[in-house]
């Protein structure tokens, strides 16, 4: 395992343990609400501070961009992007669907990402150009080979609802000519699913770049294709992400314009 991967599948195990201790009693559980349907716990912002106290003990050079914390001052090649606890309202409701989401990126590419269920200790991990793993073992996409029958995920724009009526209209083509759909509440884990072969496709709107950089990458190490919503490659910026297996790639995009 790369040295930087080991320092995040370390970061996203501390987390996960200060996650699953808080899971024990959720009524003690402090929610504000950061904008509408969408929210912040203690839980967040403890699970951050774990993580980036892990990396500035062995790398203080590098810069991190953190959901709750926002970006450093640090000038760097490496920029650590950090989802503390992606499905906050997953986790506040005690449905277990959730998840740390860590990418690890160099001048900005990104290079390593860790996807931590701490509710099942499944640990998700790749490696530009090393492949994709569910513990320690090799993962793949699926061998899917029509939207037909694809198994597709995707989350809500919950923030962003000018656009819910394309949505609906995404959503309506694909309940027609798909297996079916599923909406779990936790992109970054989604997307490793998508790798692993729990699912064919994924999109989703209104995402940041901590949602989706360390599943985007494990999706690409598994051999699937990752773009935005027309498939080019700023899917980070723009904040609109599709996955999919090679061959249901195309169909999806075709869903989605």
């Amino acid at each position: 395992m790369h040295p930087l991967l080991n320092i995040a599948v370390k970061a996203a195990r501390r987390a996960g343990s200060i996650i699953n201790r808080a899971a024990l009693d959720r009524s003690a559980l402090e929610v504000r609400s950061k904008n509408k349907n969408d929210f912040v716990t203690q839980i967040d912002k403890a699970s951050e501070a774990a993580i980036i106290d892990v990396i500035r003990k062995a790398h203080p050079d590098h810069a991190i961009l953190a959901e709750e914390s926002g970006a450093s001052a640090q000038k760097s090649e490496y920029c650590w992007v950090i989802d503390p606890l992606d499905g906050t309202t997953n986790f506040i409701h005690g449905f277990p669907q959730y998840c740390v989401s860590i990418a690890v990126q160099h001048r900005g590419v990104t290079a390593h990402g860790v996807v931590y269920d701490p509710t099942k200790n499944e640990l998700f991990t790749a490696s530009k150009g090393r492949g994709a793993f569910l513990d320690d073992r090799r993962i793949r996409v699926s061998r899917c080979p029509h939207l037909k029958e694809a198994l597709v995920g995707t989350g809500f724009p919950f923030k962003e609802l000018s656009r819910i009526d394309l949505f609906m209209k995404q959503m309506r083509y694909l309940m027609e000519n798909s297996a079916g759909m599923r909406r779990a509440g936790a992109a970054a884990l989604d997307l490793a699913y998508v790798a692993a072969g729990r699912m064919d496709a994924f999109w989703e709107m209104g995402l940041s770049p901590w949602d989706m950089a360390a599943g985007a990458l494990m999706v690409q190490e598994a051999g699937g294709l990752v773009g935005d919503l027309a498939g080019e490659p700023g899917f980070l910026d723009k904040g609109d992400i599709a996955a999919a297996t090679p061959k249901v790639f195309p169909d999806l995009l075709r869903a989605l314009g």
